[in-house]
């Protein structure tokens, strides 16, 4: 597998990126290849301050780079070399399997969606988070800000996308799938929770176990809890800024631990055609590390050709 690497995107770049792609060669075989994707001269100094082989990685130079705060659509187009443009062409041309960044997620899920395009009846594309289940195993939550705008139909569909990662993905068989609601009865909540309910409820294409409440989030009561981005970005902020709070005040808990981003490395955008992964922009070495193996497990997990097929059948049942 050919493992694409942007070196130039995250707060700590690219040191961080880099550290984290020599972690990660210690867990990946001998036919898989990291392809650092940056500036050439950065990376070669790097390799020279930290006695690396350079034959361990493939290096394609990108001297550009697209920094947080720029507009994603702009940028892409003003800055044709850039890491994040330059890999999303090896992408779409199949030079490599995967993408990862932890550069400017607007770029990372515009560049997804012109360069590899979303997967045909796809409304819109999105992507989930890990929440740690007090009980061990975890909570998948989509959309978490992809889409802050979310009607019925494009709820329903993160159901089905929740459900086929968690299944292929993290290996659940048949997920239960909630809506997060302000509470459990099918009357509650505005009138897009109310309205993506009625489409769930006899869903056909995913276990749907009605809706869930703030406080189930962290029991294993459900696999996979659907949301609009806005909230869904509301709730795992709030999870990352608890667990600072209990790290801050040096509270130590194996459970507490778990919230550490640091051990999730990135989200996946899902429904589009191949493997696209977004980091936090604080990244370190461990959070690249991280990134890059799940790209590896997602690919091995041939979760893209799944979706397609998933997808072939919903367009069927809704014909």
């Amino acid at each position: 597998m050919r493992i694409g690497l942007d070196v130039s995107g995250g707060d700590f770049a690219p040191k961080s990126t880099l550290h984290g792609a020599l972690l990660a060669l210690k867990d990946l075989s001998k036919n898989d290849r990291i392809v650092l994707i940056g500036d050439k001269d950065v990376i070669n100094s790097f390799f020279k301050e930290e006695n690396v082989d350079p034959f361990r990685f493939d290096v394609v130079d990108a001297t550009d780079q697209i920094e947080m705060g720029e507009s994603p659509t702009k940028a892409l187009v003003a800055k044709p070399n850039s890491s994040i443009a330059v890999g999303f062409r090896m992408l779409k041309h199949k030079e490599i399997h995967s993408f990862s960044s932890a550069g400017n997620s607007g770029a990372m899920m515009v560049g997804a969606i012109y360069s590899v395009n979303s997967i045909q009846g796809v409304i819109r594309p999105s992507t989930p988070a890990y929440i740690p289940q007090e009980g061990g195993g975890s909570t998948i939550l989509i959309d978490v800000g992809t889409n802050p705008d979310s009607k019925p139909d494009v709820m329903y569909q993160f159901g089905l996308l929740g459900s086929l990662y968690a299944e292929h993905v993290m290996h659940v068989k048949n997920p239960r799938v909630g809506l997060l609601n302000i509470g459990t009865e099918e009357k509650k909540g505005n009138l897009i929770t109310q309205s993506s309910f009625q489409l769930m409820r006899d869903a056909k294409d995913f276990n749907f176990i009605g809706n869930v409440e703030g406080r189930d989030l962290f029991r294993d009561r459900v696999d996979v809890i659907v949301c609009d981005g806005f909230v869904g970005n509301i709730v795992l902020k709030q999870a990352e800024a608890l667990y600072r709070v209990f790290v801050k005040r040096g509270i130590k808990d194996d459970y507490l631990d778990r919230f550490n981003y640091e051990n999730y490395g990135g989200s996946p955008i899902l429904g589009i055609n191949s493997n696209v992964l977004v980091g936090h922009g604080i990244s370190n070495g461990k959070a690249i590390r991280r990134m890059i193996l799940l790209s590896k497990e997602i690919h091995n997990a041939r979760l893209t050709n799944k979706i397609k097929h998933a997808f072939e059948k919903y367009a069927i049942n809704n014909i």
